[in-house]
C-alpha cells in the first residue's frame, strides 16, 4: 500500500514538492489534476515503482533541471521508504497494476490499430502474474532445451568420428561394456578373414602329426645285459683265451665256422675239421666250442642284431628328414591358420631336437655293435648315454605335446571350415565394427566424451519433462482462462452499455510466441481481431468502434483481468482517466465498478481531470476509508494539496437549498440572493420529482399549465392544491428574476413576507 507521496523533485513539471507527505493516502484514493499538471506523471512514478525500471522517469526528468530525478514514497514493504535516486529505486512495490494510456497502448491497441505485440501482451494479461511467471518458466524451459541441443551438438562433435564409424552418437554412447572385447574383436576378425578366403581354407590341410621315434631303454637294457647262463664258466674263460690269440673278430669268425661244423653222425666216432679236414675228436676246445657257440648263443647274437638294425632303420637319416620336412610344413600350415582360429607356436629348434636324436642314435648303436661283437658280455648303457637319450626323450615329450596341441587345433579348424562355407561377409563385418565401437566406446578417454554426452542429454530429458509439465498446466489453464475472460469482459461491456460483445477469445501459439486472439461482435456479427491487415473497405476493429468504444473495451480488459487475479486483495491499483473519451452515460458505471474494486483490492489510487466523476465515487465510498489530494498550479509547476472533495460535490441547487435554509433557521444571508434562490431552488426539484414531464429547456410557467390541464384527469400530474400552491409560489419568485421582471433587482423586499415564501418553498420541496 502507499502511505505517502514524501517527495517529488525534478520530474516533469514538479520542481520540489514535500507537501504530499502531510497527506495519508487511504484505501481509496482520488487525486484531481487539470490535464496537464501532472497526472501523467503520476502515473509514470507509479509504474517504475512496480517494475524498478527507470526510463518511465528518465524520459520525464524536469527540463532543464540541474540535478536527476529524486523521488521518496512511503509505501509497504519499508523502512526504509521507496526511494529513487541516481537513476535507480533502492526498492520497488511489485503488487502494483496501472491502467493509463501506456498499459491500453501496451495490451489493447495503439490508435486504430491492434498489432501483434498488443495480442501477446493481452495473452499474458489474461493469463495473470502467476500463469504469466509460469508461462516464461516454459519459454525459459524451452530456451533451456535449445540450449541442451547445442550443448549435445558440441559433445557429440568431440566424440571420433572414426570410433563411431556408421552408429549415431546415441547408439555409439549407449553401447555396454563387454568383458573380453578384444578376444571377441581377434575372433570376429578371423571369421570375417575366413568369409573372404573360403577357398584357400576349403582346400588347405588340417595339421599331420609330427613323429620321432623313441629308445626303448628296457628293451636296449635287455639285449646289452643278456647272455648265456648255461655256459660252463671255465669252458667259457678257456674259449676266451683262445680267441684272444686269434686276433680282431676272432668271435665271429670261429662262430661262423662253428656253423660249417656237420654234427656227428650216428654211427662215427668223430667229426672232420671243414678247414684242415682232420679229425677233431682229440680238440681240446671243440667241445668248449660246442658249448660256447650254441642255439642260444645264436639266439642272442640275433637279438642284438635285431636290436642294432631297428634302431637304425626306425631312428635313420630318412626318417630324420621326414621330420624336419615335416616340421617346416606343420610351421607353413600354422602361419596360414593362424590367421582364423588360435593354434599353438611351435617352439622347439628342430635342429637340436635332431643334433639330439643323432647323438641319441649313435650311443644306442655303439652300445649295441659293442654287445654284437661280444655277444656273451653282459653290458649296459653309461650314464653319459643315459643322458643323451633323456635329452632327446624331453624334446620328444615337446613334440607329443605339441601334437596334442595340434589335433586340438585341428578340431578348431574344422569348425572354421564349416563357418566359412555358410558365412555371410556383410553381417560379419557388421559384427567386427560393431565389437570394435564398443571398445573404442569404453577406452578412457571416449568414455568420459560420451558420458559428457549422456550427462547432457538425462538434463536434457528432463528440462523436457519439465517442459512438458508446465505446458500441461497452462494449456489446462487456457482452457478455462480465456473463456472466463470472454465472459467477464462481456460482462463488464453489458454494464457499460457497449452495444458489442467479445466472442471466441482464445490463446493461439505463433511462429512469434503465444498470443490472444478475438471476435469483436456487433449486430451478430463477427470482425476478427487477429493477425493481418484488413483489406480496404472490410470491417475491422479500427472502423467498427469508437474512440469510447475502444476506451470501454481497455477498461472492461483491464477488470477482468484483475477479476481472474488470485492475489487482488495484496494489489494496489491505479487508474488514470478511465472515462477518457467515454460516453457520459457509462461514466456512473466506472464509478461504480471503482467503487466495487476498492472493496476487494488493498488500495485503488483514481487520477482524473475530472471533479463530478471523482466526487461521485468520493459520495459512495466508506468515509473511514477514502482520502483525497489535488495536483495545482504553484507558479510555474504543481504541488500536491489536500482536496476538500465535500465542498466540491455541493451543487448549485444545494448551496441556493443551503441559502434558503440558512435564511429560515439562522436568519443570515442576503435577502435579495435568498429570494433570487427561491425560483431555481424549485426548477431543480422538479426537474428530480417529474422528469418525464420537465425535461432540460422547459419553462416552469409551461409545466405549471400542463399541470393545470391535467388537473383530474388520468394524466394528472399534480393534485389542484399542490398546483396552486405552485403558482402562487411561482408568482413570488418571479418578481426577483430578470427573465420575468426587468426590474428585479429593485423590487422591495419584505423579510416577514420573504420568510413566509422560504418556508412554504422548503416546504413543497419535501412533497
Amino acid at each position: 500500500m502507499i502511505n505517502a507521496i514524501t517527495l517529488l523533485r525534478n520530474i516533469g513539471i514538479f520542481d520540489t514538492v514535500s507537501g504530499g507527505a502531510n497527506i495519508p493516502l487511504m484505501r481509496l484514493t482520488l487525486v484531481y489534476a487539470e490535464n496537464g499538471r501532472g497526472k501523467t506523471t503520476f502515473a509514470a512514478i507509479m509504474r517504475s515503482l512496480a517494475t524498478g525500471d527507470p526510463l518511465p522517469i528518465a524520459e520525464r526528468r524536469r527540463l532543464a533541471a540541474q540535478h536527476p530525478p529524486h523521488i521518496v514514497v512511503d509505501c509497504s514493504g519499508g523502512p526504509p521508504p521507496a526511494m529513487f535516486q541516481n537513476g535507480a529505486w533502492n526498492r520497488t512495490l511489485s503488487n502494483m497494476v496501472i491502467f493509463d494510456d501506456q498499459f491500453v497502448d501496451q495490451n489493447i491497441y495503439s490508435g486504430l490499430t491492434v498489432a501483434s505485440e498488443h495480442r501477446h501482451n493481452l495473452h499474458e494479461l489474461i493469463l495473470g502474474s502467476q500463469m504469466v511467471a509460469l508461462n516464461q518458466t516454459l519459454k525459459q524451459l524451452v530456451d533451456g532445451i535449445e540450449a541442451h541441443n547445442t550443448a549435445l551438438r558440441s559433445k557429440a562433435a568431440a566424440i571420433p568420428a572414426n570410433e563411431r564409424g556408421t552408429m549415431s552418437v546415441d547408439d555409439f554412447c549407449a553401447l555396454p561394456m563387454q568383458a573380453g572385447i578384444n578376444d571377441a574383436i581377434q575372433a570376429a576378425e578371423r571369421s570375417l578373414a575366413a568369409a573372404r578366403e573360403q577357398d584357400p581354407i576349403r582346400n588347405t590341410s588340417t595339421f599331420a602329426s609330427l613323429v620321432l621315434p623313441s629308445f626303448d631303454i628296457t628293451e636296449i637294457d635287455q639285449v646289452l645285459e643278456q647272455d648265456l647262463p648255461t655256459l660252463d664258466t671255465i669252458a667259457a674263460e678257456r674259449v676266451k683265451d683262445h680267441l684272444a690269440t686269434l686276433g680282431q673278430d676272432a668271435e665271429t669268425w670261429v662262430a661262423d665256422g662253428m656253423e660249417r661244423i656237420p654234427g656227428i653222425p650216428e654211427g662215427q666216432a668223430d667229426t672232420v675239421c671243414p678247414f684242415c679236414a682232420q679229425g677233431m675228436q682229440d680238440s681240446p676246445v671243440l667241445n668248449h666250442y660246442r658249448a660256447y657257440f650254441s642255439q642260444e648263443y645264436a639266439t642272442l647274437k640275433r637279438a642284438v642284431t635285431t636290436a642294432l638294425a631297428s634302431v637304425n632303420r626306425t631312428h635313420s637319416s630318412e626318417v630324420t628328414t621326414t621330420f624336419e620336412r615335416a616340421v617346416q610344413v606343420t610351421g607353413e600350415l600354422r602361419q596360414f591358420w593362424a590367421r582364423f582360429c588360435d593354434i599353438p607356436d611351435i617352439r622347439f629348434d628342430t635342429a637340436a631336437i635332431v643334433s639330439q636324436w643323432q647323438s641319441a642314435r649313435d650311443v644306442v648303436a655303439t652300445a649295441l655293435a659293442s654287445k654284437q661283437a661280444a655277444p656273451l658280455d653282459r653290458m649296459t648303457l653309461t650314464d653319459v648315454a643315459r643322458g643323451t637319450i633323456a635329452a632327446y626323450e624331453a624334446s620328444r615329450q615337446t613334440v607329443i605335446d605339441l601334437n596334442q596341441a595340434l589335433q586340438d587345433a585341428n578340431i578348431r579348424i574344422q569348425q572354421v571350415k564349416q563357418q566359412a562355407a555358410t558365412a555371410n561377409t556383410g553381417a560379419l563385418s557388421a559384427s567386427l565394427e560393431r565389437l570394435k565401437a564398443i571398445r573404442d566406446r569404453h577406452t578412457a578417454a571416449t568414455d568420459a566424451l560420451c558420458m559428457d554426452y549422456l550427462k547432457e542429454k538425462a538434463a536434457k530429458a528432463a528440462t523436457e519433462a519439465q517442459r512438458d509439465q508446465t505446458r500441461a498446466v497452462l494449456d489446462q489453464y487456457k482452457t478455462g482462462a480465456f473463456p472466463a475472460c470472454q465472459d467477464a469482459v462481456n460482462a463488464y461491456l453489458n454494464r457499460f452499455n457497449a452495444g458489442f460483445t467479445l466472442g471466441d477469445v482464445c490463446s493461439a501459439n505463433t511462429r512469434g510466441g503465444p498470443t490472444c486472439t478475438y471476435n469483436v461482435v456487433i449486430n451478430n456479427t463477427s470482425i476478427s481481431v487477429g493477425g493481418g491487415t484488413p483489406g480496404p473497405g472490410t470491417p475491422s476493429f479500427r472502423n467498427t468502434l469508437s474512440a469510447g468504444d475502444r476506451n470501454t473495451l481497455a477498461l472492461a480488459f483491464f477488470l477482468a483481468s484483475l477479476d481472474q487475479d488470485p492475489g487482488l486483495a495484496d494489489k494496489v491499483v491505479v487508474i488514470d482517466d478511465p472515462i477518457s473519451s467515454m460516453d457520459e452515460h457509462r461514466a456512473l458505471t466506472t464509478v461504480q465498478e471503482i467503487r466495487r474494486l476498492a472493496q476487494r483490492a488493498s488500495q485503488v489510487i483514481v487520477l482524473s481531470h475530472s471533479k463530478p466523476f471523482l466526487c461521485s465515487i468520493w459520495e459512495g465510498a466508506n468515509q473511514t476509508l477514502r482520502a483525497a489530494l489535488q495536483v495545482t498550479r504553484d507558479t510555474v509547476g504543481s504541488t500536491i494539496n489536500e482536496w476538500d472533495v465535500n465542498q466540491d460535490c455541493v451543487t448549485e441547487h444545494d448551496r441556493r437549498h443551503t441559502l434558503l435554509r440558512e435564511y429560515m433557521h439562522n436568519n443570515t444571508g442576503n435577502t435579495r440572493e435568498v429570494a433570487h434562490a427561491i425560483r431555481p431552488s424549485l426548477e431543480a426539484f422538479m426537474r428530480v420529482a417529474c422528469p418525464e414531464h420537465f425535461p432540460p429547456g422547459t419553462m416552469l410557467g409551461i409545466f405549471r399549465g400542463l399541470c393545470e390541464q391535467r388537473i383530474g384527469t388520468a394524466q394528472e400530474i399534480l393534485d389542484a392544491a399542490t398546483t396552486q400552491e405552485l403558482r402562487d409560489l411561482i408568482e413570488y419568485a418571479n418578481r426577483f428574476h430578470h427573465d420575468t421582471n426587468p426590474a428585479w433587482e429593485t423590487v422591495v423586499i419584505n423579510d416577514g413576507e420573504l420568510r413566509g415564501f422560504v418556508r412554504r418553498t422548503l416546504a413543497f420541496a419535501k412533497r
